[in-house]
């Protein structure tokens, strides 16, 4: 049964974060607990930090391990896929949580792009629209 989930994606620009943001909503609409990696750090981790490259590594392993941590708790994790190709960091969780024999559903936002196969292959389903998540979730249920 899935319960909680994870939310990865490109984070570079204030419209990526809203696009998180918005699935988040949605899931967590429908009775998910959403794990969101720029909205749900610990209180150590200030938003400065989030948006600076200075941070200190004592911050950079707080954020590495409460990440970690989010995705072994999480029973899927649903990816943002959108841009010239994926996200080095939206690939590692995909490829964590492909590890953990945890389904992964991809929004590829009607972007229409060639993607690296082998990320493609850890991919549960992908979907076009936020719209879609539910549906695709139940089935996994």
């Amino acid at each position: 049964m899935i319960k909680k989930i994870y939310i990865a994606g490109p984070l570079f620009n204030k419209h990526e974060q809203m696009y998180l943001e918005d699935i988040a909503k949605e899931l967590e609409g429908n009775g998910y607990d959403c794990f969101l990696p720029h909205r749900d750090q610990p209180p150590e981790v200030k938003e400065s930090d989030l948006k600076g490259t200075d941070m200190s590594q004592e911050i950079k392993d707080l954020i590495f391990k409460t990440d970690l941590d989010a995705l072994d708790a999480a029973d899927l994790t649903v990816a943002l896929l959108t841009g010239q190709d994926i996200d080095s960091g939206t690939s590692a969780e995909i490829g964590h949580t492909y590890a953990k024999e945890k389904p992964v559903i991809a929004i590829n936002a009607n972007e229409r792009r060639y993607r690296n196969l082998f990320v493609e292959g850890m991919l549960t389903v992908t979907v076009n629209n936020i719209d879609q998540l539910i549906p695709e979730i139940e089935k996994l249920n």
